[in-house]
């Protein structure tokens, strides 16, 4: 065979693997996608499926992503910042031009399962189906039949802002190929039917996976270990593990501590911050005290991922020195001498999980930016912290964080000034 025949036969061997390469993508981004059966828009609606819709919606946190501030509710245009660029959250009211006015049920099922909208693009995944995948259809025609209820509003959408290759549909075809798989909730017949529903909720609407769960350099989740923990890209808080007791796990909790924090954003173990306060406000207050037990149940059986060890270097004499004189001026007024705290006004903070655990990300950003239990129900004017940014520089902020994970019986590694310059 001649070099040049050599040479076309290698150039027909790689065309014919881009060739299945191409096909195998295609099929991943459409399989388990049945032909649109009712193409024509609107269900019957009743007065049952109206208030089980705007539950759901309460459920996902709808609302925090399609409202831009100011607003209309579920109107769109808010951006959530990836690593990649910007997205813009879509507008759900049922306005035909801009909104969901003309979609179907069955369009609404097929971005919620599968992540695509109605003109057949595909989704990205700011927009969490990677967990609405597994909502039920009845609970997606409640929701739908929800927001086709609401106020239409003229308002078009947005174009996002995503560097190349992220703004180009094949990227994302490969992406979804890699990484996105539809599936539907199964029950564990092992469990309890409380268990059960505490899962579909906690898997599903709530998306819990979605900031609690570390990400890969593509911004997919890791679901090897459920609920492990991760830094919420762009906003620089740990959502920390849910499984591990050395960090947020409540496997060890009563029930009733769990359901009060989720209702009420505070509990006597601990009080609810930064994106989880966020949650709290506009999701898991307004839930059922069934559905509260029943992802409280969820939560307490979660496997127990025990956290790695990790070595814990000590910040100098002279850091400490510092960190316990600003401590003493600024924190024992409301913390207490010895971090003991003052009941659930003030949390305590030795032996508190957000002080000790690996990450300091969380604990940094409270002194830099304060801390703000949400207003509740049940906590309707909660103390807050204010903060500290404008008023420390990263040194004494490192200081302040190092003693304070270092005192009382508190042995967590020291935190650099450089740690506090990247989370500020």
């Amino acid at each position: 065979m001649s070099r040049a025949s050599r040479w076309l036969a290698a150039l027909a061997a790689v065309a014919l693997l881009l060739l299945a390469a191409a096909a195998a993508v295609a099929w991943l981004n459409v399989r388990g996608e049945a032909p649109l059966a009712d193409a024509a828009p609107g269900i019957p609606v009743t007065p049952q499926r109206l208030e089980r819709g705007a539950y759901l919606a309460r459920a996902g946190n709808c609302a925090a992503c399609h409202t831009d501030r100011g607003g209309p509710p579920f109107a769109g245009g808010k951006g959530i910042a990836t690593p990649f660029g910007t997205v813009y959250a879509g507008n759900l009211t049922p306005d035909p031009a801009t909104g969901i006015g003309n979609w179907s049920a069955a369009e609404f099922w097929r971005a919620m399962h599968h992540g695509r909208s109605k003109d057949g693009r595909l989704l990205y995944p700011a927009f969490p189906y990677t967990e609405f995948t597994r909502v039920t259809r009845e609970d997606s025609d409640a929701l739908y039949a929800f927001l086709q209820s609401q106020p239409a509003v003229q308002r078009p959408n947005r174009p996002h802002d995503l560097r190349f290759p992220y703004n180009q549909q094949a990227a994302l075809a490969v992406w979804r190929a890699l990484f996105f798989s539809p599936a539907k909730f199964e029950p564990d017949p092992a469990q309890s039917a409380e268990w059960n529903r505490g899962a579909y909720l906690a898997r599903g609407l709530a998306h819990c996976q979605a900031c609690h769960a570390p990400r890969n350099a593509f911004g997919a989740t890791d679901s090897r270990m459920e609920l492990s923990g991760g830094l919420i890209p762009m906003q620089n808080w740990y959502a920390p593990s849910l499984a591990s007791p050395a960090e947020a796990g409540v496997q060890d909790w009563p029930v009733e501590d769990i359901v009060q924090l989720l209702k009420t954003g505070n509990s006597p173990r601990g009080a609810a911050m930064g994106p989880m306060a966020e949650v709290v406000f506009g999701s898991t207050q307004h839930l059922a005290e069934a559905d509260l037990r029943a992802m409280a149940t969820f939560l307490r059986q979660l496997p127990r991922h025990e956290a790695p060890a990790v070595g814990t270097a000590r910040a100098t004499t002279e850091v400490l020195e510092l960190g316990e004189r600003l401590y003493r001026n600024s924190c024992a007024q409301c913390h207490g001498p010895r971090g003991e705290g003052a009941g659930a006004a003030y949390s305590a903070l030795a032996g508190n999980r957000t002080v000790t655990m690996d990450s300091h990300a969380n604990l940094v950003r409270v002194i830099l930016s304060g801390g703000f239990p949400p207003t509740t129900g049940g906590q309707p004017r909660p103390f807050g912290m204010p903060p500290f940014g404008q008023t420390l520089n990263d040194a004494e902020v490192a200081a302040l964080a190092s003693y304070v994970r270092g005192a009382w019986g508190n042995a967590a590694p020291a935190v650099s000034p450089l740690d506090v310059q990247k989370l500020r």
